[in-house]
């Protein structure tokens, strides 16, 4: 039998409601909720359950938001599943949430480190000046090699390797604007402008580092229950000394996530369990390796769907 991996989605997932009926359901749920509500000194679960949306959106909001639905998931599933892990996983910001699952790093130590990522990302780069757009039906090589050719002296570069026909690209607005028209002319199906309010995953992002630093600095980072799939080298690590350097190059650096699946696949997992809101990291999985199960658990129904599978 196969083996089993935990992976945690990132941003974009979110939705007003996350998390409210495993808090209700479940004494676990509601204590990661009211740990997180101290470590941040407000009611981060009244803005999960209720809203407002456009508050739940801002990023030094949705990364603690997310963080802390995933750990309550995590909290819930792991006390009813007979198996531990053999590796966990998160996209971007879930990297974050994989720590906290595994005994890596303190929920509240967790909480208050998203919000200060959040935080500087938002305040790195100006409104307007960088953008990201999601580049659908072209090979990661070929948008890679395009972004090159586009920057022209500014920057624009692949920020996440999301699955093998979506490339997300950051950078420089105009520079963004550019690969569009040269990855449309390449043949990419479609190039989607993202709602976002900085451009992650680039060199823009820079300013972001020593300030993150400085509060990672302070982390006491352990040493995880289950090896980490990071997203920068996409290779499981389990050295608690590595792990600071890792979460700052994951700054500036690609999202590696096709590779971080197809890790996961080569060390033997069968199947994966996306621990928060929505199921958007099923969904990636299924088009890197058709062979891996891929379920969710984010509400007392897929809790009872995942325990219910064979």
């Amino acid at each position: 039998m196969g083996s089993v991996a935990f992976v945690f989605p990132g941003q974009g997932s979110q939705y007003v409601g996350m998390g409210k009926a495993l808090a209700e359901a479940f004494p676990e749920a509601r204590a990661v909720f009211e740990a997180a509500d101290d470590a941040l000194q407000e009611k981060l679960s009244t803005l999960c359950f209720e809203g407002p949306e456009d508050a739940l959106k801002l990023t030094a909001n949705t990364q603690p938001a997310i963080l802390t639905v995933s750990v309550a998931a995590h909290a819930v599933f792991s006390k009813r599943f007979s198996m531990a892990p053999a590796f966990v996983a998160g996209h971007s910001l879930g990297e974050y949430s994989a720590l906290v699952a595994a005994g890596a790093m303190s929920l509240a130590d967790g909480v208050r480190s998203v919000r200060a990522r959040g935080t500087f990302m938002q305040e790195a780069v100006p409104a307007g000046v960088g953008a990201m757009s999601a580049v659908l039906g072209l090979a990661p090589e070929k948008v890679k090699e395009l972004c090159e050719q586009a920057a022209q002296g500014e920057i624009v570069s692949c920020a996440n390797f999301n699955e093998p026909a979506q490339t997300v690209i950051a950078g420089h607005a105009k520079a963004v604007e550019r690969a569009g028209e040269l990855l449309k002319a390449a043949g990419a199906k479609r190039v989607l402008p993202l709602p976002v309010s900085a451009p992650f995953h680039c060199a823009l992002m820079s300013p972001v580092v020593p300030r993150l630093d400085e509060v990672l600095s302070k982390v006491a980072f352990k040493v995880p229950s289950a090896p980490v799939v990071t997203n920068v080298e996409a290779t499981p690590n389990a050295d608690p000394t590595k792990v600071k350097e890792l979460l700052l190059r994951q700054v500036t650096g690609s999202v590696r996530w096709i590779e971080c699946v197809q890790s996961l696949e080569k060390a033997g997992v069968t199947k994966i369990v996306e621990l928060g809101p929505g199921k958007v990291l099923c969904g990636l999985v299924k088009r890197i390796a058709k062979g891996l199960e891929c379920v969710n658990v984010e509400d007392p129904a897929s809790l009872e769907k995942t325990l219910a599978a064979p």
